[in-house]
C-alpha cells in the first residue's frame, strides 16, 4: 500500500466527517482520459441515461452510469488510476471491488439541484467500508461544488431515495426509512463542507452521508463530475424495497453474501 497516498488526517477527516477533499492526486492524463470518454458517452448513452432539465429549459442536466465496460477510457481509469487504492485506504479496507460508474453534467446556467440524499439506499449492498470518489472534470467553485452534511455517515439512519427528476420519495411507510431531513431549511443546524476544486482534486464520501448539489446559474464552464463507486472487505448483498440503482438483474446473490461477482471485480488488493 502506497502510504504516501492519503494522509492519517485525510484518514481521519473521512471517518469523522464521512467526506474528505483531496487535493492532487489524479494526473492532467486522466483528465483527457476522461474528457474523452465522457464524449463517447453522451454521443452513445447507455440504456440508464438520464435528462433532468425541461426540453428548451436553461443549461442542462444530466447523467449515465455502469458504462465502464464499454467505454475504454473509463475502463482505463477504473482500472489503472489510484482511484480503487483511495477508496481502499480511507476505508481501512485490504481490497477494492469496483460497484459502479456514474458520470453527472451539469451545463451553465442549470438551474436544476441535486436534491439531498444518500446513496446506500438507492444500491443493492449493506456495509461500512463503502465510498465514493467524486472527480471533477472542470475547475468547479465553491458555490457549485457538491455538499456534504459532516457526521451524517453516522447517524444509523437510512432515508426513502429520492428522484432527481422530481425529488419525490422511492417508496413511504416503509419500516427502516425516513423522508430525508430538510437540510436547507436547517442550514445552521449542519455542518456542511463543500469546496473550490481543481481537476485533479476530488472528494471521497461514505455511502451513507447526507449530501447534494447546487445548480449552476452564473457559472460560466460545465461541471463534469465522474463518480466511481467502491466496495471494500464487509461488503455484502443487500435487497431493497424498491428497484436498487443500478439495477444489475444478472446478480444472484442471496443477502448476506459478499460481493464476489464478475460484475463487481476486485481493482486494488493489498498485498
Amino acid at each position: 500500500m502506497n502510504d504516501t497516498l492519503v494522509s492519517t488526517d485525510e484518514i481521519a477527516s473521512f471517518k469523522r466527517d464521512g467526506a474528505v477533499c483531496l487535493r492532487g492526486l489524479f494526473s492532467h492524463q486522466w483528465i483527457e482520459t476522461l474528457a474523452l470518454g465522457l464524449e463517447k458517452n453522451f454521443a452513445n448513452p447507455g440504456p440508464s441515461h438520464s435528462v433532468y432539465t425541461s426540453e428548451g429549459g436553461p443549461g442542462g442536466f444530466y447523467d449515465d452510469y455502469c458504462n465502464w465496460n464499454r467505454i475504454d477510457e473509463y475502463r482505463d481509469f477504473v482500472t489503472n488510476s489510484p482511484a480503487a487504492e483511495i477508496a481502499a485506504r480511507l476505508t481501512a479496507s485490504t481490497s477494492a471491488r469496483i460497484y459502479h460508474e456514474h458520470v453527472l453534467v451539469k451545463e451553465p446556467g442549470t438551474k436544476e439541484v441535486t436534491p439531498w440524499h444518500h446513496d446506500l439506499p438507492y444500491y443493492g449492498v449493506n456495509g461500512n467500508q463503502l465510498c465514493s470518489i467524486w472527480f471533477p472534470l472542470d475547475p468547479v467553485p465553491q458555490s457549485a461544488c457538491p455538499e456534504f452534511v459532516a457526521g451524517s455517515h453516522a447517524s444509523g439512519k437510512m432515508y426513502y431515495p429520492r428522484l432527481f427528476l422530481n425529488h419525490e420519495n422511492y417508496g413511504e411507510g416503509v419500516t427502516g426509512f425516513d423522508t430525508i431531513p430538510d437540510i436547507d431549511g436547517h442550514r445552521s443546524d449542519n455542518h456542511i463542507l463543500s469546496w473550490d476544486l481543481e481537476p485533479g482534486d476530488c472528494i471521497v464520501f461514505h455511502m451513507r452521508t447526507i449530501h447534494g448539489a447546487p445548480a449552476t446559474i452564473g457559472l460560466k464552464s460545465r461541471r463534469r463530475g465522474f463518480s466511481t463507486r467502491w466496495l471494500g472487505d464487509d461488503a455484502r448483498f443487500a435487497i431493497r424495497p424498491w428497484q436498487t440503482s443500478p439495477p444489475y438483474p444478472e446478480v444472484n446473490l442471496t443477502p448476506g453474501d459478499a460481493m464476489e461477482h464478475a460484475s463487481f471485480p476486485v481493482m486494488w488488493q493489498s498485498e
